[in-house]
């Protein structure tokens, strides 16, 4: 599949006031799909399987379905989501260059259905393959975080980061995701941590956004799809905060549809981080 087109064009200043207007547009109705298709299957809905065996329900078909509909009637321009097939996305992505939406009705889906409350709704508009305005919401704790290129990010109306960072990597809250990194590495963090503490609870829209609002200190995953770090991406962007791949120093220049994340908040604690990682591949 084609990978993400190089480095975007300067946006022109009516095009990037239109996204700023878009933006509460967009995370009104993120807030009204959540409310309506998301919350009212909470701890109800039954279990199904996709092909590959991951769980999925109909809770996500449904808000799927939603927010293809609405989002659309903002800006009529072809959307991907989790929820279609590889052929559907190939399709939309390349009918995108000049708009594209990208979805994930839930991430978190195993969490959904077995009432973990660590869930959200993710929704990114992308121009020339690149995020212009993310929202991700968990509609459990209602917390909004959302950002639009180069006008800061949010949460809930509050400038991020929300907390201060730790300078220094030994004592750091780290969120790593194991389950596909490379396996010398994944031995490493095992056996000795450079960091104080590690979680992970399975949804990585959240995951970033964490980052962005300074719960977390530093982020590793191995291997994430295009609608789970599309609009996080940019909130941490945004929020000051700074990423790469394992396999490329320029985030946006690696795999698009199965792309590692290397991550920190802090400029100085990224780079240590990032040393770290490289070090223990």
């Amino acid at each position: 599949m084609p990978e993400v087109r190089g480095a975007p064009l300067a946006e022109p200043p009516d095009q990037v006031a239109a996204d700023r207007d878009l933006l509460p547009r967009v995370c009104d109705v993120v807030r009204t799909v959540a409310a309506e298709e998301v919350m009212p299957r909470y701890l109800k809905v039954a279990r199904q399987r996709k092909s590959d065996g991951s769980l999925f329900t109909e809770a996500d078909l449904a808000t799927q379905a939603s927010l293809v509909t609405k989002l659309t009637a903002l800006r009529g321009v072809p959307v991907v989501g989790e929820e279609m097939t590889a052929e559907e996305h190939t399709e939309r992505w390349l009918a995108g260059d000049a708009g594209l939406w990208c979805v994930d009705p839930i991430d978190g889906t195993s969490n959904f259905v077995n009432g973990v409350p660590y869930f959200a709704v993710s929704v990114a508009f992308l121009r020339a393959g690149r995020t212009v305005l993310g929202a991700v919401y968990d509609p459990v704790a209602d917390e909004m975080f959302y950002a639009c290129r180069g006008a800061g990010a949010w949460l809930n109306g509050e400038a991020l980061p929300i907390k201060d960072h730790v300078p220094r990597l030994r004592g750091a809250m780290a969120n790593v995701d194991f389950k596909r990194l490379p396996k010398p590495l994944a031995r490493a963090l095992a056996d000795a941590p450079p960091y104080a503490s590690h979680r992970n609870y399975g949804a990585g829209t959240l995951e970033w956004c964490y980052v962005a609002a300074g719960r977390f200190d530093v982020y590793l995953h191995g291997g994430q799809k295009l609608w789970d770090y599309a609009a996080g991406c940019l909130i941490l962007e945004e929020a000051g905060g700074r990423m790469a791949s394992l396999e490329n120093p320029d985030f946006w220049a690696a795999s698009l549809w199965q792309r590692s994340v290397v991550a920190a908040l802090d400029p100085g604690l990224f780079q240590d981080w990032n040393e770290w990682v490289k070090a223990h591949r």
